[in-house]
């Protein structure tokens, strides 16, 4: 049996034994006027207690009616989430106990809107930092150059897939690490401590260094820049950017440079020591004159060569030379080719031949550009294949891969394999050839600008020192 049940079964025992007690007291003064008077004190008391139980027993209800009809409000304020003033009437005994009560209520609600206030304003900043880092954390990882945040512990807090990839880690299982066990570059991690720890008194800072990068050197200037918390730096961004082409660009450039005034300082100096030479009258006899006239010719027109070849692959380079496409068949552009080049191969004693099968098709393509491809590539190895050699270019038309090919193969000196990979390069020749014939080391660079940039085709070349070269030269077939 609960408390609250043996409380009311004990408070109507005594209302019951009360209301006895006065019941028989006032039938007792009533119904014996004679009894005596020492039997009438006995009666007046019980009378006077049972009054007082019953009195007592009605205040107890009035305040348990009035507790209850607090409680009920209480109750259905719980339920509706709202705070109002407690209804009590004001003579009634729980008044002042509901009256701090409502006080009580109103410091409740004052706090709990000023709770919510700030709660509310909390949630507005908490998602004001969210759409800030998603912001921050898109911009990241849009960026193409590696780019690592850290704190002010020196642990990773952001990453991109550019700086993964470089670094060798993993945003998602080193966020809260410290650098030194993510980064194997010693000197990075260098750089970041020292920019945080400057602090507020760093600048930014720009420091060129190299990285191993799928085992070849890149090399990157990285920018350096602290975030700041006050007077301290809270962390630190580090922006990676591979600066590796540009070096080599500018390098290529330098060597441009070099190269050209190399080449064009040679005829030149030719040029004006023979002009010399006729001026101070060393050209006694006519023989020598015509000798010396003839040089001066010759190295003009390998001075016009080299000036109008520059010219040219500057303007393939930049987009700005003119291409006249037409349709073309390219058995008819070699014949011509053969036919110019004979008398020179004859010269030397070497063989040159066509094989031109009787299938016709075309490519669309610039004429005299197709033909100073393939007369470049007919000339060189005229010029490196030693007498009593061969030469055969050759057309095939490939329908299954949609191209026409053109082979000019030789049994000339040929290309070590370490020098393949540069043959195409401005101004690069193959050493062991230098002796064999003088050029520029433009040609090749030029009739690959002119097969892969302006007419989409491609360019190979297979060669074997000592035993000659093939240069292949694929064009796609006019639909």
């Amino acid at each position: 049996m609960t408390a609250a049940k043996r409380v009311g079964l004990a408070s109507l025992a005594v209302i019951l034994l009360g209301t006895c007690a006065a019941y028989y007291a006032a039938v007792l003064i009533i119904t014996n006027p004679d009894v005596p008077d020492a039997r009438l004190g006995y009666a007046i008391p019980g009378l006077l207690a049972g009054l007082t139980v019953m009195i007592l027993m009605a205040f107890r209800r009035r305040v348990h009616q009035t507790a209850g009809s607090i409680a009920a409000q209480l109750h259905l304020m719980a339920e509706n989430d709202e705070i109002e003033p407690i209804a009590v009437d004001e003579g009634d005994e729980l008044a002042e106990v509901s009256a701090r009560l409502n006080q009580f209520l109103k410091q409740a609600h004052e706090q709990r809107e000023r709770l919510r206030s700030e709660n509310r304003d909390l949630q507005i900043q908490a998602r004001v930092a969210a759409a800030e880092k998603h912001h921050t954390e898109a911009i990241i990882f849009s960026i193409s150059d590696a780019v690592i945040v850290t704190n002010r512990f020196d642990e990773l807090l952001l990453a991109n897939e550019a700086a993964e990839s470089l670094l060798g880690f993993k945003l998602a299982t080193s966020v809260r690490k410290n650098i030194d066990r993510i980064l194997s570059d010693s000197t990075l991690v260098r750089l970041i401590r020292e920019m945080r720890s400057h602090g507020a008194n760093a600048s930014k800072k720009v420091v060129e260094h190299c990285i191993e990068h799928r085992g070849s050197p890149r090399t990157f200037t990285i920018t350096l820049s602290c975030v700041l918390g006050g007077e301290e730096a809270s962390g630190v961004v580090a922006v990676l950017h591979d600066v590796t082409r540009e070096k080599e660009i500018a390098r290529m450039k330098t060597d441009f440079v070099s190269n050209v005034s190399h080449e064009l300082k040679t005829p030149l100096a030719s040029i004006k020591a023979y002009i010399e030479m006729l001026i101070d009258g060393e050209a006694e006899d006519e023989a020598t004159q015509s000798e010396f006239y003839e040089i001066i010719s010759t190295e003009t027109d390998r001075l016009h060569r080299l000036i109008e070849n520059i010219l040219n692959i500057s303007r393939i380079e930049s987009g700005v030379v003119k291409v006249v496409r037409e349709p073309i068949g390219l058995p008819g552009v070699v014949k011509q080719i053969l036919d110019v080049a004979a008398p020179q191969a004859r010269l030397k004693d070497i063989r040159l031949e066509g094989q031109i099968p009787p299938v016709y098709s075309q490519v669309e393509a610039d004429h005299d550009m197709i033909y100073q491809a393939v007369m470049n590539l007919v000339s060189n190895a005229i010029k490196y294949t030693p007498p009593g050699g061969s030469i055969t270019v050759s057309v095939e038309v490939d329908e299954q891969q949609n191209v026409t090919r053109c082979r000019i193969c030789d049994t000339g000196a040929g290309i070590a394999a370490e020098e393949l990979p540069h043959i195409f390069d401005k101004f690069y020749r193959v050493r062991a050839n230098n002796k064999m014939a003088k050029g520029t080391g433009l040609g090749l660079c030029l009739v690959k600008h002119i097969v892969e940039t302006v007419h989409d085709g491609k360019l190979s070349v297979q060669s074997e020192e000592g035993r000659g070269s093939t240069f292949t030269i694929e064009l796609p077939i006019l639909q």
